[in-house]
Protein backbone atom coordinates (compact mmCIF):
# COMPACT_ATOMS: atom_id res chain seq x y z
CA UNK A 1 0.00 0.00 0.00
CA UNK A 2 1.65 3.29 -1.12
CA UNK A 3 1.67 6.31 0.98
CA UNK A 4 -1.39 7.69 -1.68
CA UNK A 5 0.32 11.04 -2.33
CA UNK A 6 1.57 12.08 1.37
CA UNK A 7 4.67 14.27 2.34
CA UNK A 8 7.21 11.95 3.96
CA UNK A 9 9.08 14.56 5.49
CA UNK A 10 7.51 16.49 8.77
CA UNK A 11 9.22 18.44 11.08
CA UNK A 12 12.30 17.88 13.36
CA UNK A 13 13.92 15.19 11.66
CA UNK A 14 10.75 12.94 11.32
CA UNK A 15 10.03 10.72 8.17
CA UNK A 16 7.25 8.99 7.27
CA UNK A 17 6.89 5.33 6.41
CA UNK A 18 6.80 5.56 2.40
CA UNK A 19 3.63 2.42 3.03
CA UNK A 20 1.46 4.27 4.85
CA UNK A 21 -1.06 3.35 6.61
CA UNK A 22 0.47 0.53 8.39
CA UNK A 23 -3.12 -0.33 9.38
CA UNK A 24 -6.86 0.01 8.41
CA UNK A 25 -8.04 -0.09 5.40
CA UNK A 26 -10.65 -3.26 5.10
CA UNK A 27 -10.74 -3.04 8.94
CA UNK A 28 -12.15 0.28 9.01
CA UNK A 29 -11.60 3.33 11.87
CA UNK A 30 -8.66 2.00 13.26
CA UNK A 31 -7.12 4.66 16.48
CA UNK A 32 -5.39 5.21 19.25
CA UNK A 33 -2.65 2.79 19.29
CA UNK A 34 -0.11 1.76 22.28
CA UNK A 35 2.09 -1.04 22.11
CA UNK A 36 4.90 -2.97 24.40
CA UNK A 37 8.20 -4.54 23.06
CA UNK A 38 7.18 -8.09 24.27
CA UNK A 39 9.98 -11.50 23.48
CA UNK A 40 10.85 -9.61 20.03
CA UNK A 41 7.92 -9.05 18.94
CA UNK A 42 5.23 -5.82 19.03
CA UNK A 43 2.27 -5.93 20.43
CA UNK A 44 -0.44 -2.88 19.60
CA UNK A 45 -3.42 -2.70 21.31
CA UNK A 46 -5.83 -0.65 19.46
CA UNK A 47 -9.29 1.11 19.36
CA UNK A 48 -11.47 -0.50 16.57
CA UNK A 49 -14.52 1.58 15.59
CA UNK A 50 -16.62 -0.90 13.84
CA UNK A 51 -16.80 -3.38 16.86
CA UNK A 52 -16.72 -0.44 20.05
CA UNK A 53 -13.56 -2.68 21.44
CA UNK A 54 -9.92 -2.75 22.36
CA UNK A 55 -7.92 -4.87 19.95
CA UNK A 56 -4.72 -6.98 19.88
CA UNK A 57 -2.14 -7.24 16.73
CA UNK A 58 1.01 -8.45 16.66
CA UNK A 59 3.95 -7.78 14.34
CA UNK A 60 7.84 -8.80 14.16
CA UNK A 61 8.95 -5.30 12.43
CA UNK A 62 6.19 -2.99 13.56
CA UNK A 63 4.99 -2.04 9.87
CA UNK A 64 3.11 -5.57 9.22
CA UNK A 65 0.44 -6.38 11.39
CA UNK A 66 -1.34 -9.78 12.24
CA UNK A 67 -5.14 -10.27 12.28
CA UNK A 68 -7.25 -8.61 14.91
CA UNK A 69 -7.82 -10.33 18.17
CA UNK A 70 -11.03 -8.83 20.32
CA UNK A 71 -9.50 -8.54 23.78
CA UNK A 72 -12.10 -6.29 25.55
CA UNK A 73 -15.57 -5.47 24.47
CA UNK A 74 -18.29 -3.08 26.01
CA UNK A 75 -20.25 -3.63 28.82
CA UNK A 76 -23.46 -2.17 28.53
CA UNK A 77 -24.63 -3.63 31.94
CA UNK A 78 -21.71 -0.73 34.12
CA UNK A 79 -23.77 2.17 32.78
CA UNK A 80 -20.57 3.58 31.53
CA UNK A 81 -19.49 1.25 28.93
CA UNK A 82 -21.48 1.27 25.69
CA UNK A 83 -17.87 2.08 23.63
CA UNK A 84 -14.69 1.54 25.15
CA UNK A 85 -11.60 2.64 23.52
CA UNK A 86 -8.43 4.60 23.79
CA UNK A 87 -5.96 1.91 26.03
CA UNK A 88 -2.82 2.35 27.52
CA UNK A 89 -0.97 -1.02 28.42
CA UNK A 90 1.68 -1.38 31.17
CA UNK A 91 3.39 -4.55 31.49
CA UNK A 92 4.55 -5.53 35.45
CA UNK A 93 6.28 -8.53 36.63
CA UNK A 94 2.96 -10.34 37.48
CA UNK A 95 1.34 -9.29 33.62
CA UNK A 96 -0.14 -6.80 31.98
CA UNK A 97 -2.60 -3.95 32.79
CA UNK A 98 -4.79 -1.82 30.63
CA UNK A 99 -6.10 1.58 31.64
CA UNK A 100 -9.12 2.02 29.16
CA UNK A 101 -12.11 4.95 28.36
CA UNK A 102 -15.23 3.98 28.44
CA UNK A 103 -18.13 5.81 26.88
CA UNK A 104 -21.88 6.07 27.77
CA UNK A 105 -24.54 9.18 28.45
CA UNK A 106 -22.39 11.96 27.03
CA UNK A 107 -19.49 11.51 28.90
CA UNK A 108 -16.06 9.17 29.32
CA UNK A 109 -14.63 8.08 32.21
CA UNK A 110 -11.44 5.77 32.79
CA UNK A 111 -11.48 1.69 33.73
CA UNK A 112 -9.27 -1.25 34.49
CA UNK A 113 -8.97 -4.13 33.16
CA UNK A 114 -5.91 -7.29 34.48
CA UNK A 115 -3.87 -10.37 31.98
CA UNK A 116 -1.35 -12.63 32.28
CA UNK A 117 -0.89 -12.30 28.58
CA UNK A 118 -2.34 -9.41 26.80
CA UNK A 119 -4.55 -10.88 25.50
CA UNK A 120 -7.33 -12.40 27.92
CA UNK A 121 -8.23 -9.39 29.99
CA UNK A 122 -10.13 -9.68 33.38
CA UNK A 123 -12.33 -5.97 34.38
CA UNK A 124 -10.85 -5.36 38.28
CA UNK A 125 -13.99 -3.21 39.26
CA UNK A 126 -16.91 -2.38 37.24
CA UNK A 127 -16.78 0.61 38.40
CA UNK A 128 -14.52 3.44 36.60
CA UNK A 129 -11.35 4.13 38.37
CA UNK A 130 -11.50 7.69 37.39
CA UNK A 131 -14.20 10.02 37.01
CA UNK A 132 -14.75 13.99 35.79
CA UNK A 133 -15.14 15.48 39.28
CA UNK A 134 -13.52 19.16 38.79
CA UNK A 135 -14.75 21.63 36.66
CA UNK A 136 -12.00 21.80 34.35
CA UNK A 137 -12.58 18.23 33.26
CA UNK A 138 -16.67 19.01 32.15
CA UNK A 139 -17.92 15.64 31.39
CA UNK A 140 -14.70 13.46 30.37
CA UNK A 141 -11.86 12.16 31.40
CA UNK A 142 -10.36 9.92 28.73
CA UNK A 143 -6.94 9.04 26.78
CA UNK A 144 -4.69 7.59 29.88
CA UNK A 145 -1.44 7.01 29.66
CA UNK A 146 0.19 5.50 32.80
CA UNK A 147 4.05 4.56 33.86
CA UNK A 148 5.17 2.72 36.77
CA UNK A 149 7.61 4.38 39.34
CA UNK A 150 9.36 2.07 41.06
CA UNK A 151 11.41 4.17 42.85
CA UNK A 152 8.41 5.91 44.50
CA UNK A 153 6.41 1.96 43.99
CA UNK A 154 3.78 4.55 42.56
CA UNK A 155 1.64 4.53 38.85
CA UNK A 156 2.03 8.01 37.24
CA UNK A 157 -1.08 8.81 35.08
CA UNK A 158 -1.15 11.32 32.41
CA UNK A 159 -4.97 11.69 31.34
CA UNK A 160 -7.11 14.24 29.02
CA UNK A 161 -10.33 15.82 29.99
CA UNK A 162 -13.13 18.25 29.02
CA UNK A 163 -15.37 18.14 26.46
CA UNK A 164 -17.05 14.86 25.24
CA UNK A 165 -15.83 14.95 21.53
CA UNK A 166 -12.33 16.50 21.97
CA UNK A 167 -11.33 16.68 25.59
CA UNK A 168 -9.38 20.47 26.56
CA UNK A 169 -6.26 19.87 28.60
CA UNK A 170 -4.37 17.58 30.22
CA UNK A 171 -3.82 16.43 33.83
CA UNK A 172 -2.08 14.05 35.85
CA UNK A 173 -2.62 11.72 38.85
CA UNK A 174 -0.66 9.19 41.24
CA UNK A 175 -2.05 5.85 42.45
CA UNK A 176 -0.41 2.87 44.36
CA UNK A 177 -2.41 0.23 43.08
CA UNK A 178 -3.50 1.72 40.06
CA UNK A 179 -7.41 1.49 41.13
CA UNK A 180 -7.52 4.68 43.53
CA UNK A 181 -5.81 7.71 42.41
CA UNK A 182 -5.05 11.55 43.83
CA UNK A 183 -5.34 14.34 41.02
CA UNK A 184 -2.50 16.83 40.82
CA UNK A 185 -3.51 19.93 42.99
CA UNK A 186 -3.24 22.29 39.78
CA UNK A 187 -4.16 20.53 37.07
CA UNK A 188 -4.46 20.67 34.04
CA UNK A 189 -1.23 20.42 34.15
CA UNK A 190 -0.64 20.89 30.24
CA UNK A 191 -2.97 23.58 28.31
CA UNK A 192 -2.65 24.57 24.82
CA UNK A 193 0.01 27.57 23.65
CA UNK A 194 -2.36 30.08 22.68
CA UNK A 195 0.75 31.46 20.80
CA UNK A 196 1.08 28.46 18.37
CA UNK A 197 -1.63 28.65 16.05
CA UNK A 198 -1.65 24.82 15.57
CA UNK A 199 -2.32 24.51 19.08
CA UNK A 200 -4.19 27.22 20.16
CA UNK A 201 -7.69 24.96 20.74
CA UNK A 202 -6.86 22.00 22.45
CA UNK A 203 -3.78 20.05 23.63
CA UNK A 204 -4.64 16.39 24.14
CA UNK A 205 -3.84 12.43 24.20
CA UNK A 206 -0.34 12.56 25.58
CA UNK A 207 2.07 9.67 25.48
CA UNK A 208 5.05 10.23 28.09
CA UNK A 209 8.04 8.50 27.88
CA UNK A 210 11.25 8.63 30.60
CA UNK A 211 14.54 9.51 28.82
CA UNK A 212 17.32 10.19 30.46
CA UNK A 213 16.89 12.77 33.20
CA UNK A 214 13.96 13.84 31.18
CA UNK A 215 9.97 13.28 30.63
CA UNK A 216 9.44 13.39 26.73
CA UNK A 217 5.63 14.28 25.83
CA UNK A 218 3.90 13.54 22.74
CA UNK A 219 0.73 14.84 21.99
CA UNK A 220 -1.91 16.07 20.32
CA UNK A 221 -2.37 20.11 19.23
CA UNK A 222 -5.44 21.53 17.98
CA UNK A 223 -5.86 24.23 15.75
CA UNK A 224 -9.99 23.86 15.46
CA UNK A 225 -12.37 20.71 16.39
CA UNK A 226 -11.47 19.04 13.41
CA UNK A 227 -7.28 19.65 12.41
CA UNK A 228 -4.90 18.32 14.41
CA UNK A 229 -1.13 17.92 14.35
CA UNK A 230 1.43 15.79 16.62
CA UNK A 231 4.01 18.34 18.46
CA UNK A 232 6.95 16.98 21.16
CA UNK A 233 7.32 18.72 24.78
CA UNK A 234 9.89 17.80 27.75
CA UNK A 235 10.10 17.95 31.49
CA UNK A 236 12.04 17.39 34.18
CA UNK A 237 9.30 16.16 36.56
CA UNK A 238 6.83 15.90 34.06
CA UNK A 239 4.37 17.81 35.86
CA UNK A 240 5.85 21.56 35.42
CA UNK A 241 8.03 23.33 33.67
CA UNK A 242 6.99 21.49 29.58
CA UNK A 243 9.73 23.32 27.12
CA UNK A 244 8.08 22.80 23.63
CA UNK A 245 10.31 21.28 21.16
CA UNK A 246 11.55 24.36 18.79
CA UNK A 247 10.45 22.32 15.43
CA UNK A 248 6.74 21.88 16.54
CA UNK A 249 4.30 20.58 15.47
CA UNK A 250 6.68 17.02 14.48
CA UNK A 251 4.29 15.09 12.48
CA UNK A 252 1.64 16.99 9.90
CA UNK A 253 -0.91 16.03 7.99
CA UNK A 254 -0.17 14.96 4.32
CA UNK A 255 -0.48 17.71 2.05
CA UNK A 256 -1.62 16.19 -1.46
CA UNK A 257 -5.50 15.98 -1.91
CA UNK A 258 -5.78 12.01 -1.82
CA UNK A 259 -3.33 11.54 1.35
CA UNK A 260 -4.87 9.01 3.58
CA UNK A 261 -3.74 11.37 6.68
CA UNK A 262 -4.68 14.90 4.30
CA UNK A 263 -6.80 16.31 7.63
CA UNK A 264 -5.77 15.80 10.82
CA UNK A 265 -2.93 13.23 12.46
CA UNK A 266 -3.65 12.56 15.95
CA UNK A 267 -2.39 10.41 19.05
CA UNK A 268 1.23 9.19 18.69
CA UNK A 269 2.92 6.90 20.65
CA UNK A 270 6.66 6.34 19.98
CA UNK A 271 9.20 3.68 21.28
CA UNK A 272 12.94 4.00 20.63
CA UNK A 273 14.20 0.68 18.80
CA UNK A 274 17.19 -0.92 16.99
CA UNK A 275 18.85 2.69 16.77
CA UNK A 276 15.99 5.07 15.72
CA UNK A 277 12.05 6.05 17.04
CA UNK A 278 9.12 4.58 15.89
CA UNK A 279 6.54 6.56 16.02
CA UNK A 280 2.87 4.98 15.54
CA UNK A 281 0.02 8.07 14.42
CA UNK A 282 -3.96 8.25 13.68
CA UNK A 283 -4.37 9.87 10.33
CA UNK A 284 -7.81 11.19 8.67
CA UNK A 285 -8.71 12.05 5.74
CA UNK A 286 -12.44 13.00 5.55
CA UNK A 287 -14.49 10.24 7.84
CA UNK A 288 -11.53 7.45 6.85
CA UNK A 289 -9.13 6.79 10.06
CA UNK A 290 -6.00 4.90 9.91
CA UNK A 291 -2.87 3.90 11.54
CA UNK A 292 0.44 5.27 10.23
CA UNK A 293 3.99 5.09 11.75
CA UNK A 294 7.13 7.73 11.32
CA UNK A 295 10.48 7.12 11.63
CA UNK A 296 13.58 8.61 13.36
CA UNK A 297 16.79 8.21 13.12
CA UNK A 298 18.99 7.96 16.26
CA UNK A 299 18.17 8.73 20.09
CA UNK A 300 19.05 12.77 19.79
CA UNK A 301 15.91 14.55 19.04
CA UNK A 302 17.78 18.09 18.73
CA UNK A 303 15.90 20.58 20.77
CA UNK A 304 19.41 22.50 20.66
CA UNK A 305 20.54 24.74 23.87
CA UNK A 306 21.21 22.96 27.02
CA UNK A 307 20.18 19.44 27.75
Amino acid sequence: MGDQGTSSKTGAGWVKYGGNPVLGGELGTCFDVCLVREKGRFLMWFSWRPKQSVVLVESRDGIHWGEPLIVLSPNPDSGWEDDINRPVVVRRPDGFRMWYTGQAKGGSRIGLARSPDGKTWTRVSDRAVMIPDQPWEKVAVMCPHVLWDPKRRLYRMWYSAGDQHEPDAIGYATSPDGLTWSKHPENPIFAPDRSAAWESHKVTACQVIREGEWHLMFYIGFRDEHHARIGLARSRDGISGWERHPANPIIVPGVADDAWDRDAVYKPYALFHAGRWMLWYNGRREGVEQIGLALYEGRDLRWGGSD
